[in-house]
Protein backbone atom coordinates (compact mmCIF):
# COMPACT_ATOMS: atom_id res chain seq x y z
CA UNK A 1 0.00 0.00 0.00
CA UNK A 2 1.59 3.22 -1.02
CA UNK A 3 2.35 5.80 1.40
CA UNK A 4 0.79 8.80 -1.00
CA UNK A 5 -2.52 7.64 -0.55
CA UNK A 6 -2.37 9.17 2.64
CA UNK A 7 -1.24 12.21 1.13
CA UNK A 8 -3.36 15.62 1.43
CA UNK A 9 -2.86 18.96 0.59
CA UNK A 10 -2.73 21.48 3.72
CA UNK A 11 -2.47 25.15 3.41
CA UNK A 12 0.10 26.29 6.20
CA UNK A 13 -2.51 28.73 7.55
CA UNK A 14 -4.15 26.02 9.53
CA UNK A 15 -1.61 24.85 11.18
CA UNK A 16 -2.18 26.22 14.92
CA UNK A 17 0.80 28.06 16.12
CA UNK A 18 -0.72 28.78 19.79
CA UNK A 19 -3.38 27.16 21.91
CA UNK A 20 -6.42 29.02 22.33
CA UNK A 21 -6.94 31.00 26.10
CA UNK A 22 -9.91 28.38 27.13
CA UNK A 23 -8.65 24.42 25.99
CA UNK A 24 -11.91 23.48 25.97
CA UNK A 25 -13.40 26.26 23.56
CA UNK A 26 -11.82 24.38 20.08
CA UNK A 27 -14.14 23.15 17.77
CA UNK A 28 -14.87 19.35 17.25
CA UNK A 29 -15.92 17.51 13.72
CA UNK A 30 -18.06 14.20 14.14
CA UNK A 31 -17.38 11.29 12.09
CA UNK A 32 -19.32 8.24 12.51
CA UNK A 33 -17.08 5.06 11.10
CA UNK A 34 -19.59 3.61 9.63
CA UNK A 35 -21.68 6.10 7.34
CA UNK A 36 -19.00 8.50 7.03
CA UNK A 37 -21.02 11.06 7.72
CA UNK A 38 -19.79 14.55 9.51
CA UNK A 39 -20.93 17.20 11.76
CA UNK A 40 -19.44 20.45 13.10
CA UNK A 41 -19.63 21.07 16.92
CA UNK A 42 -17.74 22.41 19.83
CA UNK A 43 -15.63 20.21 22.00
CA UNK A 44 -17.43 20.81 25.08
CA UNK A 45 -20.26 18.98 22.64
CA UNK A 46 -18.22 16.12 23.69
CA UNK A 47 -20.42 16.02 26.98
CA UNK A 48 -23.75 14.71 24.65
CA UNK A 49 -21.50 12.99 22.43
CA UNK A 50 -20.24 10.35 25.38
CA UNK A 51 -22.95 7.96 26.74
CA UNK A 52 -23.52 6.46 30.30
CA UNK A 53 -21.78 3.46 30.39
CA UNK A 54 -18.81 4.63 27.92
CA UNK A 55 -15.33 4.40 29.93
CA UNK A 56 -12.86 7.17 28.01
CA UNK A 57 -9.21 6.37 28.97
CA UNK A 58 -6.75 9.42 28.88
CA UNK A 59 -2.92 9.09 28.89
CA UNK A 60 -1.42 10.65 31.88
CA UNK A 61 2.10 10.88 30.64
CA UNK A 62 3.84 14.20 31.74
CA UNK A 63 5.88 16.26 29.18
CA UNK A 64 9.70 16.69 30.32
CA UNK A 65 11.40 20.03 29.11
CA UNK A 66 13.77 17.62 27.19
CA UNK A 67 15.06 20.19 24.84
CA UNK A 68 18.47 21.43 25.94
CA UNK A 69 20.98 24.11 24.41
CA UNK A 70 24.33 23.99 24.63
CA UNK A 71 28.24 24.25 22.54
CA UNK A 72 30.21 21.46 21.67
CA UNK A 73 33.10 21.59 24.30
CA UNK A 74 36.05 21.74 22.01
CA UNK A 75 34.76 24.36 19.22
CA UNK A 76 31.95 26.13 21.00
CA UNK A 77 30.35 25.12 18.19
CA UNK A 78 26.08 25.53 18.84
CA UNK A 79 24.35 22.43 19.75
CA UNK A 80 20.92 21.06 20.29
CA UNK A 81 19.69 17.56 22.20
CA UNK A 82 16.22 16.21 22.25
CA UNK A 83 16.09 14.07 25.08
CA UNK A 84 13.68 11.03 24.11
CA UNK A 85 14.22 7.59 26.41
CA UNK A 86 15.71 7.60 29.53
CA UNK A 87 17.95 4.95 29.75
CA UNK A 88 18.92 4.18 32.98
CA UNK A 89 22.12 4.84 34.84
CA UNK A 90 22.49 8.58 33.13
CA UNK A 91 22.22 7.47 29.38
CA UNK A 92 19.37 8.73 27.25
CA UNK A 93 18.39 8.21 23.54
CA UNK A 94 18.25 11.66 22.26
CA UNK A 95 18.30 13.17 18.78
CA UNK A 96 21.08 16.19 17.79
CA UNK A 97 21.69 18.99 15.68
CA UNK A 98 24.16 19.06 14.33
CA UNK A 99 24.63 15.50 13.64
CA UNK A 100 27.61 15.56 11.58
CA UNK A 101 29.33 17.42 14.38
CA UNK A 102 27.92 15.76 17.27
CA UNK A 103 29.97 12.14 16.56
CA UNK A 104 31.14 9.51 19.10
CA UNK A 105 33.13 10.69 22.04
CA UNK A 106 32.29 14.34 21.41
CA UNK A 107 31.35 16.36 24.75
CA UNK A 108 28.05 19.02 24.94
CA UNK A 109 28.71 21.41 27.49
CA UNK A 110 24.81 23.22 28.68
CA UNK A 111 26.46 25.27 31.23
CA UNK A 112 28.98 24.42 34.38
CA UNK A 113 26.48 22.08 36.19
CA UNK A 114 25.84 19.91 32.75
CA UNK A 115 27.65 18.29 30.85
CA UNK A 116 27.11 14.79 28.04
CA UNK A 117 29.45 12.57 26.23
CA UNK A 118 28.08 10.74 22.83
CA UNK A 119 28.46 7.35 23.33
CA UNK A 120 27.02 5.62 20.75
CA UNK A 121 25.47 7.07 16.78
CA UNK A 122 22.28 5.68 14.97
CA UNK A 123 20.53 6.84 11.84
CA UNK A 124 18.66 10.39 11.37
CA UNK A 125 20.88 12.37 14.07
CA UNK A 126 20.32 9.50 16.97
CA UNK A 127 22.56 9.15 19.60
CA UNK A 128 23.03 7.52 22.88
CA UNK A 129 24.30 10.36 25.54
CA UNK A 130 25.70 9.87 28.65
CA UNK A 131 25.10 13.03 31.33
CA UNK A 132 27.15 14.40 33.78
CA UNK A 133 26.24 16.61 36.67
CA UNK A 134 26.11 17.55 40.76
CA UNK A 135 22.66 17.48 42.17
CA UNK A 136 19.72 16.51 40.82
CA UNK A 137 18.92 15.78 37.30
CA UNK A 138 14.96 16.86 37.12
CA UNK A 139 15.71 19.64 39.46
CA UNK A 140 18.66 20.77 36.42
CA UNK A 141 16.84 19.67 33.54
CA UNK A 142 13.81 21.65 34.42
CA UNK A 143 15.82 24.69 35.01
CA UNK A 144 17.83 24.27 31.38
CA UNK A 145 15.49 22.50 29.03
CA UNK A 146 13.04 23.87 26.68
CA UNK A 147 9.26 22.30 25.59
CA UNK A 148 9.99 20.02 23.22
CA UNK A 149 6.97 21.41 20.54
CA UNK A 150 6.85 20.20 17.74
CA UNK A 151 9.32 21.57 14.23
CA UNK A 152 5.67 22.52 12.67
CA UNK A 153 5.53 25.23 15.57
CA UNK A 154 7.62 28.87 15.31
CA UNK A 155 5.76 30.70 18.15
CA UNK A 156 7.04 30.76 21.26
CA UNK A 157 4.90 29.00 24.03
CA UNK A 158 4.73 31.34 27.10
CA UNK A 159 3.05 29.14 29.43
CA UNK A 160 4.77 25.32 30.01
CA UNK A 161 1.76 23.91 31.54
CA UNK A 162 -0.45 24.53 27.80
CA UNK A 163 1.79 21.57 26.60
CA UNK A 164 0.71 19.52 29.39
CA UNK A 165 -2.82 18.19 29.83
CA UNK A 166 -4.26 18.96 33.32
CA UNK A 167 -4.18 15.16 34.12
CA UNK A 168 -0.50 14.94 33.32
CA UNK A 169 1.18 12.94 35.95
CA UNK A 170 3.78 10.72 35.08
CA UNK A 171 7.27 12.32 33.95
CA UNK A 172 8.68 10.98 30.54
CA UNK A 173 7.49 12.31 27.69
CA UNK A 174 9.00 13.86 24.71
CA UNK A 175 5.79 14.93 23.18
CA UNK A 176 2.00 15.83 24.60
CA UNK A 177 -0.47 13.36 23.89
CA UNK A 178 -2.51 16.32 22.24
CA UNK A 179 -5.65 15.24 21.84
CA UNK A 180 -6.33 15.10 26.12
CA UNK A 181 -5.30 19.09 25.59
CA UNK A 182 -8.82 20.49 24.91
CA UNK A 183 -10.32 18.59 28.28
CA UNK A 184 -10.45 21.13 31.71
CA UNK A 185 -10.63 19.50 34.73
CA UNK A 186 -14.77 20.80 34.82
CA UNK A 187 -15.23 19.20 31.63
CA UNK A 188 -13.79 16.23 32.86
CA UNK A 189 -16.37 16.00 36.24
CA UNK A 190 -19.11 17.04 33.96
CA UNK A 191 -18.57 13.79 31.94
CA UNK A 192 -18.07 11.80 35.24
CA UNK A 193 -21.53 13.06 36.61
CA UNK A 194 -22.99 11.51 33.34
CA UNK A 195 -22.15 8.36 33.96
CA UNK A 196 -19.49 7.80 32.60
CA UNK A 197 -15.97 5.61 33.71
CA UNK A 198 -12.50 7.68 33.45
CA UNK A 199 -9.67 5.35 33.35
CA UNK A 200 -5.59 6.16 32.85
CA UNK A 201 -3.33 4.58 31.19
CA UNK A 202 0.96 5.95 30.73
CA UNK A 203 2.61 6.19 27.35
CA UNK A 204 5.24 7.98 26.51
CA UNK A 205 6.05 9.49 23.26
CA UNK A 206 8.83 8.88 21.98
CA UNK A 207 10.74 9.07 18.91
CA UNK A 208 8.76 8.05 16.30
CA UNK A 209 6.66 11.65 17.03
CA UNK A 210 9.35 13.39 15.47
CA UNK A 211 10.33 10.77 12.52
CA UNK A 212 8.62 11.23 9.10
CA UNK A 213 7.93 8.05 7.30
CA UNK A 214 10.84 7.61 4.59
CA UNK A 215 9.35 4.77 2.91
CA UNK A 216 7.36 4.07 -0.37
CA UNK A 217 5.17 1.59 1.23
CA UNK A 218 3.00 1.62 4.28
CA UNK A 219 4.46 -2.07 5.59
CA UNK A 220 7.58 -1.45 5.15
CA UNK A 221 7.65 1.25 8.02
CA UNK A 222 9.05 0.33 11.46
CA UNK A 223 7.52 1.78 14.73
CA UNK A 224 10.25 3.16 17.54
CA UNK A 225 9.47 1.26 20.70
CA UNK A 226 7.62 3.65 23.34
CA UNK A 227 7.47 2.57 27.31
CA UNK A 228 3.73 1.86 28.74
CA UNK A 229 1.45 1.31 31.75
CA UNK A 230 -1.75 0.22 32.69
CA UNK A 231 -2.50 -0.07 36.19
CA UNK A 232 -4.74 -3.37 37.25
CA UNK A 233 -7.86 -0.67 38.52
CA UNK A 234 -7.49 0.63 34.82
CA UNK A 235 -7.68 -2.90 33.44
CA UNK A 236 -10.73 -3.67 35.82
CA UNK A 237 -12.69 -1.01 34.45
CA UNK A 238 -11.82 -1.65 30.71
CA UNK A 239 -13.15 -5.53 31.99
CA UNK A 240 -16.43 -4.15 33.25
CA UNK A 241 -16.93 -2.27 29.82
CA UNK A 242 -16.35 -5.41 27.77
CA UNK A 243 -19.08 -7.24 29.91
CA UNK A 244 -21.16 -4.58 30.29
CA UNK A 245 -21.42 -3.63 26.25
CA UNK A 246 -20.10 0.37 26.99
CA UNK A 247 -17.62 1.97 24.72
CA UNK A 248 -14.09 2.18 25.18
CA UNK A 249 -13.11 5.58 23.86
CA UNK A 250 -9.77 6.23 23.61
CA UNK A 251 -8.50 9.78 24.48
CA UNK A 252 -5.45 10.57 21.61
CA UNK A 253 -3.98 7.99 19.28
CA UNK A 254 -1.64 7.24 22.16
CA UNK A 255 -3.79 5.98 24.44
CA UNK A 256 -5.60 4.02 21.42
CA UNK A 257 -1.65 2.05 20.69
CA UNK A 258 -1.88 1.53 24.32
CA UNK A 259 -5.14 0.02 24.60
CA UNK A 260 -4.87 -2.22 21.10
CA UNK A 261 -1.55 -3.19 22.72
CA UNK A 262 -2.95 -4.34 25.88
CA UNK A 263 -6.09 -5.70 23.94
CA UNK A 264 -3.63 -8.11 21.99
CA UNK A 265 -1.48 -9.30 24.84
CA UNK A 266 -4.40 -10.97 26.47
CA UNK A 267 -6.91 -11.56 23.47
CA UNK A 268 -10.34 -12.32 25.07
CA UNK A 269 -9.43 -12.92 28.24
CA UNK A 270 -9.16 -10.46 31.07
CA UNK A 271 -7.12 -7.99 31.54
CA UNK A 272 -4.50 -7.35 33.62
CA UNK A 273 -1.95 -4.46 35.15
CA UNK A 274 0.78 -4.71 32.75
CA UNK A 275 3.72 -2.39 31.49
CA UNK A 276 6.33 -2.96 28.55
CA UNK A 277 7.56 -1.87 25.56
CA UNK A 278 5.00 -1.29 22.12
CA UNK A 279 5.74 -0.72 18.68
CA UNK A 280 2.99 -1.23 17.91
CA UNK A 281 1.45 0.28 13.77
CA UNK A 282 -2.25 0.23 12.83
CA UNK A 283 -3.00 0.78 9.57
CA UNK A 284 -5.78 -0.27 7.26
CA UNK A 285 -6.76 -3.96 7.13
CA UNK A 286 -5.86 -3.51 11.24
CA UNK A 287 -8.69 -5.43 13.14
CA UNK A 288 -9.53 -3.30 16.59
CA UNK A 289 -9.34 -5.13 19.63
CA UNK A 290 -10.57 -2.72 22.27
CA UNK A 291 -10.95 0.40 21.03
CA UNK A 292 -14.83 1.46 19.58
CA UNK A 293 -14.09 5.10 19.54
CA UNK A 294 -11.30 7.66 19.54
CA UNK A 295 -11.01 11.23 20.46
CA UNK A 296 -8.11 12.99 18.47
CA UNK A 297 -6.59 16.24 16.93
CA UNK A 298 -5.97 16.75 12.77
CA UNK A 299 -2.43 15.17 11.84
CA UNK A 300 -0.14 15.27 9.30
CA UNK A 301 -0.19 14.10 5.52
CA UNK A 302 0.82 10.64 4.98
CA UNK A 303 1.65 10.28 8.73
CA UNK A 304 1.62 6.81 10.81
CA UNK A 305 -0.95 9.20 12.29
CA UNK A 306 -3.35 9.22 9.72
CA UNK A 307 -3.25 5.87 8.73
CA UNK A 308 -4.21 4.81 12.07
CA UNK A 309 -7.30 6.46 11.73
CA UNK A 310 -7.89 5.47 8.56
CA UNK A 311 -7.77 1.73 10.41
CA UNK A 312 -10.54 2.68 12.69
CA UNK A 313 -13.34 4.60 10.25
CA UNK A 314 -11.71 3.72 6.65
CA UNK A 315 -9.13 5.97 4.43
CA UNK A 316 -12.12 7.32 2.30
CA UNK A 317 -14.17 8.73 5.32
CA UNK A 318 -11.07 9.93 7.02
CA UNK A 319 -9.68 11.91 3.87
CA UNK A 320 -13.63 13.42 3.38
CA UNK A 321 -13.45 14.00 6.83
CA UNK A 322 -9.90 16.11 6.68
CA UNK A 323 -11.41 17.88 3.22
CA UNK A 324 -14.31 19.16 5.26
CA UNK A 325 -11.96 20.38 7.92
CA UNK A 326 -9.75 21.86 5.33
CA UNK A 327 -12.65 23.86 3.45
CA UNK A 328 -13.94 25.18 6.42
CA UNK A 329 -10.63 25.96 8.01
CA UNK A 330 -10.25 24.07 11.26
CA UNK A 331 -6.99 23.97 13.10
CA UNK A 332 -4.51 21.54 12.66
CA UNK A 333 -2.09 19.82 14.87
CA UNK A 334 -1.04 19.88 18.42
CA UNK A 335 -2.43 22.98 19.44
CA UNK A 336 -5.13 22.66 16.69
CA UNK A 337 -9.19 21.51 16.95
CA UNK A 338 -10.47 17.80 17.77
CA UNK A 339 -12.18 14.70 15.88
CA UNK A 340 -14.38 12.46 17.40
CA UNK A 341 -14.45 9.26 15.53
CA UNK A 342 -17.58 6.83 16.99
Amino acid sequence: MNVDLYDFDLPEELIAQTPLPDRSASRLLTLDKSSGVTEHRHFTDILTELKPGDTLVLNDTRVIPARLFGVKEDTGAKAEVLLLKNLGEDRWEALVKPGKKLKTGAVISFGEELQAVVEEESDMGGRTLRFMYQGIFQEILDRLGTMPLPPYIKEKLDDRERYQTVYAKNEGSAAAPTAGLHFTKELLKQIQDKGVRIAYITLHVGLGTFRPMSVETVEEHVMHAEFFMLSQETADMLNKARTEGGRIVAVGTTSCRTLETVGGMFGDGPLEACSGWTDIFIYPGYSFKLVDALITNFHLPKSTLVMLVSALAGREHILNAYKEAIRESYRFFSFGDAMFIY
